[in-house]
Formats: structure tokens, sequence, C-alpha cells
């Protein structure tokens, strides 16, 4: 917990996005690497994903969800465009022999990782390499989007951590009812043994609710502070020494992989700037191949359209969720 509040201040220091996370992040990788034994609670986890699902949920306002549904065949052209490349890669990455059986087609499968690392144990892939790949690609993705985030805009003057109300309310009832959707969506999810269920239930109901009017959405900064440590802290913490000695082999292959994969999130995000006006820094953060819990951090903390950027990353994650067991199914059968 020091050493993660030093790198959470250090980040703030230089007004990167989402510093809270990403230190937390960079303290676990640091730690478990070095041999330590220190887990997140599962429990714990999935309260830390309730409470982002309703953060995601305030973006999702009726005006952004109207957007969508005009604009499916965008949404639906980058998403299926995102899990194409990503296949075509775990394709080469099978057919060179670089990784063991279906291991890279279920490695490269963007967003869902967790999901994908629990179904790819199903199907015979090595779960170790999944889980390092799929976390290699979150953690990278995460730091280089909140880099170009901080990059492109211009900070505020000052220490950004030192002016935040950490306990700031301005409806108790509000924020009652908001912690209360997390905490009952995110047992749900767990119950019902969704894909991702602890973050998406929270988010549809609170969508739902906001949308009826029911619900207004309120959750002080230090809540959501504790939801990016739990978040960031399940990320690094995944990265034993033993996972990246098993992977160092194939290292330089992965990150190539998953460089091209980014890359291809870059071309995606340039023809949203040439062809539907969407601003570069938006578009770059809801084409990102990351996982949805920590782009929606950086979205966030940054100047864009965040209800953009949160469907996007949404309908991927959907999309993965739905489609991504039988795309990876299909390609590491041709491929073998």
């Amino acid at each position: 917990m020091l050493l993660s509040a030093a790198m959470a201040w250090g980040f703030a220091m230089v007004h990167l996005p989402a510093a809270v996370l990403l230190g937390c992040m960079v303290a676990g990788i640091v730690l478990t690497t070095r041999g330590a034994a220190l887990r997140v609670p599962v429990s714990g986890f999935a309260l830390g994903q309730g409470v982002l699902g309703c953060l995601m949920a305030s973006s999702l306002k009726p005006e952004a969800l109207t957007r969508v549904s005009a604009d499916w065949p965008l949404f639906l052209v980058v998403t299926t465009s995102v899990i194409a490349a990503s296949a075509v890669l775990g394709w080469v990455l099978m057919r060179s022999k670089v990784l063991p059986g279906t291991t890279a087609v279920w490695g490269l499968a963007p967003g869902a990782a967790s999901a994908m690392v629990l179904m790819a144990e199903s199907y015979g892939a090595d779960v170790r390499l999944v889980a390092f790949m799929q976390y290699l690609r979150v953690a990278l993705v995460t730091a280089v989007a909140a880099l170009v985030a901080r990059l492109w805009t211009t900070p505020a003057t000052g220490l950004a951590a030192a002016a935040v109300p950490w306990l700031a309310v301005s409806s108790v009832p509000h924020v009652a009812l908001t912690l209360a959707v997390a905490v009952v969506g995110a047992w749900l999810g767990r119950s019902l043994k969704l894909p991702g269920g602890a973050m998406v239930l929270p988010l549809l109901l609170a969508s739902a609710l906001q949308a009826l009017g029911v619900m207004v959405i309120e959750q002080p900064p230090v809540v959501l502070a504790l939801a990016y440590a739990v978040i960031g802290w399940s990320i690094g913490l995944r990265f034993t020494r033993a996972i990246l000695r098993h992977a160092l082999r194939a290292l330089p292959q992965v990150l190539g992989c998953i460089v091209l994969l980014m890359t291809v999130g870059v071309l995606l995000a340039t023809s949203l700037f040439w062809l539907a006006g969407i601003d570069p820094l938006t578009a770059y953060l809801a084409t990102s191949p990351g996982g949805a819990d920590s782009v929606a951090v950086i979205a966030a903390t940054s100047a864009v359209d965040a209800g953009f950027v949160m469907a996007m990353q949404l309908a991927r994650f959907f999309m993965v969720l739905v489609l991504g067991p039988q795309v990876s199914k299909f390609v590491a059968t041709r491929a073998a």
C-alpha cells in the first residue's frame, strides 16, 4: 500500500490520468515479480468492478445510447475489425508454433480478460500463458492510453491529487442507492457466474434506473479511488515471476502481436476521426484493445466524450463474450 501510494502520487505529479490505477498496477507488478505472495480477495475485486460498472453507467445517459443506436453500423464495423485482427494474429502465432496449442488464440482475444482465461482452460490452452498474454495486453494498453491522454491534453496547474475533495457528497440518498446497486449487482454477477457479471450487471442496472429517472449516480472520490486501487492490484499481482519465466521465450513475438493489435486500434481511431468527425483522443480510447474497466477509468479522468468511449468499449466487450469462444475455437481448429 505504501509503494502504491508513492507510485500513484508520482503519476499524479506528472498529471497522468488514472494515477491511482496505474500506481497500484505497477506496485503489484514490482512486488509480485520479486516473490511477494499477495492476492486481491475475489469479493473485493467484484466490489471494485461493481463500483466501476456504476461509473461507466453514469456516462451512458439516454442521449449517448440514442447515438449508439443511430450509428450502429459504425460500432459494428469497428468492433468486428478489432476481433478479426486479434483472431488473425492468434492464428499466425499458432501456425508458427510460438505457443502451444490454442494458447495464442485465446491470449489475444480483446477484452474480457478474466473470462477469456477461464474459458481457455476448458478448451485445453495453457492457462498460465493465456493469463500472461491477456494481462500484459491490458497493462500495456492501459499505460499507453494514460500516456497518450496525458500528452494530448493540457493539465491544470498545480497538483491534481491535492485538490480532490475525497469525501465530497452532494446527496447521501444518491450515494447510498449507487453503492447499493454496485454491491447487489456485483454479488448477483458472481452468484450467477456470468463472465464479467460483477461489472456488467451493476452497469446495466444503474443505466436502466438512471434512464427511468429513478436514481442519480453519485460516488465520492474516495470510493472510486478504492475501486481503482483494487482493479490495479488485481491486474498487477497476476504477473508472477513463474509466469514471466515460462513466457520469456515467446515474449518478443507476444509483444510484437500486442503492438500490432494496438496499431490496428490506432488505424481504426484515425478512420473514426476522418470519416465520423470523432475527436482523436476519444477515438483512440474507444478503439484501444484493453480492458473496458481500465479504459473507463482513463476516460473518466480525461477531457473526452466518455459516453462514446464507454459505448464502443462495451459493444466490443459484449461481442467478445458472445462470439469469443466460437471465433477462438474456429481459428484454433483451422490452424490445427
